[in-house]
């Protein structure tokens, strides 16, 4: 650390010293108290003055709220697993009921929704060995079990799906987008356990930077082999995300989970200066520079998010964290 760097640090800590004056008026630490009868939104509340992750917790809940109140545009972030796991079905209905107006995911977020809707995974353990999965043919994501026949379902439903939307491309001359594709995507799923096919109903744009990556990859490079003429323009997503965030007045980003679509989020906010709310649920540490990591104040010094916007990062397992924050949002008393 350089001097100036630990200038800096002590004058922060200093300053923050002075101005704390008295406790007195800061809330005091309460858990939840199981004596009264059950109530989900009291419940909910306590968090706000439990201490640890369950006060951040609480600010996410209040920050959503916000977000809502204010009519903020909403940018959904999530990776793959969330749609591997049971999560997929609170994402569903958010999308469902227009609770979001942008989503942000990976090629595993899309291609799992499809598959779920031919056929479910399962729970399984975190301690299955993988040599003998493999000798099964099942495939592992922590303690939920993916059989290869899967794979192959979404091969037969993707290749003709494919196969249509080229001749289409090349009947009018147009070059399709991965933001198209998987708009066509949830029409043709036609399932509404899909947050696909809701989000083509409900008109909510997805975007997903990484689609050549996962299953969905391996189906584009067959498909490339066959129609060498093939193309998915990923720089018509890029400008769309980007005028979605400028002609919003205010804009608020919930992100699970890290890696690119954390950042492709993040990024679009530049273009206006940083987001006015932000929410993070990951689990992921800062100490190796990783921007799955990295805190919001660190988005704040790339602008991605405003200076005096509302903002938390929540540390844990989304699995548990962002069914309470929805429960936070769609059931509780205000």
């Amino acid at each position: 650390m350089t001097s100036a760097a630990i200038h800096a640090h002590h004058q922060y800590k200093e300053n923050s010293v002075k101005n704390i004056t008295t406790l007195d008026s800061f809330p005091k630490i309460k858990g939840y108290d199981f004596e009264k009868q059950f109530d989900i939104s009291e419940f909910l509340k306590a968090y706000s003055s439990t201490g640890f992750q369950a006060t951040e917790l609480g600010k996410a809940i209040e920050i959503v709220k916000a977000m809502r109140r204010e009519k903020a545009t909403i940018f959904f972030s999530f990776t793959s697993n969330m749609i591997t796991s049971g999560v997929r079905d609170i994402i569903t209905y958010l999308v469902k009921y227009k609770m979001v107006d942008v989503i942000v995911t990976t090629a595993g977020g899309v291609e799992e929704d499809v598959i779920k809707c031919l056929k479910p995974f399962v729970i399984g353990d975190f301690a299955a060995k993988g040599e003998i999965l493999f000798g099964e043919g099942v495939n592992r994501t922590g303690n939920i079990f993916v059989p290869n026949d899967r794979y192959l379902y979404f091969e037969k439903f993707i290749n003709p799906f494919l196969d249509r939307l080229f001749q289409q491309c090349q009947k009018n001359g147009s070059v399709l987008t991965s933001n198209t594709l998987i708009r066509e995507l949830g029409l043709e799923v036609n399932n509404e356990e899909s947050f696909l096919y809701w989000a083509a109903k409900n008109e909510i744009p997805v975007f997903c930077p990484g689609i050549t990556d996962g299953s969905l990859g391996d189906l584009l490079y067959f498909f490339k082999n066959r129609y060498p003429s093939f193309l998915l323009d990923v720089t018509q997503d890029m400008q769309k995300i980007v005028n979605l965030t400028m002609n919003a007045e205010k804009t608020g980003c919930i992100i699970l989970g890290g890696g690119i679509a954390k950042h492709y989020t993040l990024n679009a906010q530049i273009f206006r200066e940083g987001c006015d709310y932000a929410v993070y649920i990951n689990s992921a540490s800062e100490f190796d520079g990783s921007d799955s990591g990295a805190k919001p104040d660190e988005a704040v010094s790339w602008g991605k998010i405003k200076p005096n916007a509302l903002s938390v990062k929540v540390v844990g397992d989304a699995t548990i964290l962002f069914p309470l924050l929805v429960a936070g949002i769609v059931n509780c008393k205000k």
